[in-house]
């Protein structure tokens, strides 16, 4: 395990807008920064990252932690994983205390894949430079007209022809059998572990972070019967549906340009990038998936698809478009001529003309869409009559509120060219978006179906649990924030409200386990403090107390003005804070005593019992006279 004394390290050098950055694109936004959650699907900012909280919510899924949750949760790693990514990052030198065998397989597991595609690239790279790997690899690589400094940009490499190259030299370095069949790069033939990707080109696949997560192997020359590729098959770290090829390479050009360019192939990715366009990714062969679009929206709403201009392209290239009509994309179409693709058509032609082609014959993908439907159905009837509503179906995809001119213009033009009319389109493509909203509404409708009944059934009592919550929250905010801020001369902030709450209790189990725990190191000679304890080791603590100091609003420039200018913003409120917070707690607390007061007066068997449940509702009721008069007293000075 990772030594407290590194962890510490860690995260005093953490910036949780460097590392959320890397895979989010963030706009500063007052005091904190947004972007789009990359969580959940959402076409609206609600992700916040607080760099002074050194926290990240989203306040439409919901999901909220820190830099280290961040990664866990974005990029599937290990509590252990995420620490070394940040150490590696930051150049922490990584300390590691005693563990016990069973926890040290656990991590080996959750490391291993990492670690033997690592040791995999480097095996491949070096075959490269063997006799067989310069006469049969580099030789192919060449005459395909990559360059050195691309080969080993991409980390390009060869598997020899022999039986078991690559697996013995894995096996000799003590990885495991079964996990290198979990990769794919070996495999099980009569028994015997044997390479799966002998006499291949090997292209590595990056995740954005830059880990190798998979290969693709080509063959070298005319396949066969052999597949022209073999790709890793899906496991713990490699998922097809949700990789891009070379989006490790292309982010940030992507971000600059504000534009995305799509191809199929591995190849076409590695030509492009020599022209010097490297803004480009792959779809690897596969159909266009939601979570490659995400991957594509956080860097930029415009999208380019450059795919063969033969049937099989086309078809490939329109297959998706609905699902990036629904993230908001503005999809063009660039088709290739001549029965050539992107990897030979850049060689062909050179960058220069090739950059002047995508410039020039970017086509609009609904609109080449239709005319490609129109085309196909010809002066059959029945199958225009299915254009019509497939295209009506697609255009009511486009449902942003910004988006409603283009979707007017998109109808204005597919109504021209289906020769229909233009009204009609419009309630057509309304009828579908209604549909869609009404089924999205029943779905809805059974999922919270329960909790509606229970709100419905007793209003009052959650009424007024949240409102218990929203102080005991208030109350734990002031505490994380000012705690360790001097009262007086004699105590801390923190000291204050632990005398305030001796004879009060906190409704929340959750919240009063966060508040014994805040006492409890605060009397062991540590400092409690937000920060501190969003690195907690207990999920549930971490996630409490971003929801206490995280909030979706901020004042506005306007309100900040206003402050500024009756000098209250230079101004130390935090005693005025803590005051006010302790008192509407305990104003809640005392009137909540006082209807319990009432009810046990009404029940009450005896007269003494009566006289004395009467003195404490005189009692109650004027130290609720007395704190509702001070906190309506309350003035700024």
């Amino acid at each position: 395990m990772i030594s407290p004394q590194t962890i510490q390290q860690i995260t005093s050098r953490i910036d949780i807008i460097d590392v959320v950055g890397e895979f989010v694109r963030l706009k500063k936004r007052g005091a904190n920064y947004l972007g789009l959650c990359p969580f959940h699907g959402e076409k609206t900012p609600s992700f916040t990252v607080s760099p002074s909280k050194e926290i990240y919510k989203c306040f439409g899924c919901g999901k909220s932690g820190n830099t280290i949750t961040f990664l866990m949760e974005h990029e599937k790693y290990s509590y252990t994983e995420a620490l070394r990514w940040l150490a590696a990052r930051y150049n922490v030198e990584i300390e590691e205390t005693q563990v016990s065998d069973e926890t040290r397989q656990l991590q080996q597991v959750a490391e291993s894949l990492h670690i033997i595609n690592s040791f995999a690239q480097k095996f491949f790279s070096e075959q490269l430079k063997t006799e067989e790997g310069q006469n049969i690899a580099m030789s192919y690589l060449r005459e395909r007209g990559f360059r050195e400094n691309i080969i080993e940009k991409f980390q390009l490499g060869y598997n020899p022809e022999a039986r078991d190259s690559f697996t013995k030299a894995a096996l000799a370095n003590q990885f495991s059998g079964e996990l290198l069949l979990r990769t794919g790069l070996t495999v099980n033939r009569n028994e015997q572990l044997v390479d799966n990707y002998r006499g291949r080109i090997i292209f590595p696949i990056h995740n954005t972070t830059g880990k190798i997560i998979g290969f693709g192997a080509r063959v070298i020359g005319k396949a066969d019967k052999a597949p022209k590729y073999i790709n890793t098959p899906e496991n713990e770290i490699y998922v097809k549906s949700k990789i891009l090829y070379g989006a490790y390479f292309a982010r940030q050009v992507i971000d600059k340009n504000d534009e995305c360019l799509l191809v199929e192939g591995y190849t076409d990715v590695v030509s492009l990038h020599q022209a010097g366009i490297e803004n480009v990714v792959a779809s690897g062969g596969t159909s266009l998936t939601i979570d490659q679009l995400r991957i594509i929206k956080k860097y930029t709403n415009n999208l380019t698809i450059i795919y063969d201009g033969d049937a099989a392209g086309i078809k490939a290239a329109l297959r998706g478009l609905d699902m990036a009509l629904e993230e908001s994309l503005n999809v063009k179409l660039v088709l290739i001529p001549d029965n050539e693709d992107p990897d030979s058509y850049v060689n062909k032609v050179g960058a220069t003309a090739f950059k002047d082609f995508i410039a020039t014959q970017k086509k609009d993908f609904i609109l080449f869409q239709l005319e490609v439907m129109l085309k196909e159905a010809g002066n059959d009837v029945s199958k225009k009559n299915d254009i019509v509503n497939q295209i009506a179906e697609t255009l009511s995809k486009i449902n942003k509120a910004e988006d409603f001119t283009k979707q007017q213009e998109y109808i204005r033009q597919c109504s021209s060219l289906l020769k229909i009319d233009e009204g009609g389109l419009t309630n057509l493509v309304n009828k579908y978006k209604s549909d869609r909203i009404t089924k999205d509404e029943k779905r809805f409708a059974a999922e919270e179906k329960q909790d509606f009944i229970s709100a419905q059934t007793v209003p009052e009592t959650s009424f007024l649990i949240s409102q218990d919550e929203a102080q005991e929250k208030n109350l734990l905010r002031v505490l994380l924030e000012y705690g360790l801020n001097d009262w007086d001369e004699n105590k801390k902030i923190a000291d204050y409200i632990f005398e305030e709450l001796e004879q009060f209790d906190f409704e929340s189990a959750e919240l009063n386990n966060l508040y014994e725990l805040y006492k409890s190191q605060y009397h062991q000679g540590f400092e409690p403090t937000a920060k501190t304890l969003l690195y907690y080791d207990d999920v549930n603590i971490r996630s409490l107390v971003v929801n206490i100091t995280m909030f979706p609003y901020e004042l506005s420039r306007r309100w900040d003005e206003v402050l500024e200018n009756m000098h209250i913003l230079d101004r130390d409120t935090s005693k005025q804070d803590v005051w006010m917070s302790l008192n509407y707690f305990k104003l809640r607390k005392i009137k909540k005593m006082f209807e319990q007061n009432q009810q046990d007066m009404e029940q009450a068997k005896t007269f003494d019992e009566q006289m004395r449940l009467i003195e404490l509702h005189k009692h109650l009721k004027d130290i609720e006279v007395q704190l509702t008069k001070d906190l309506g007293t309350v003035i700024l000075k």
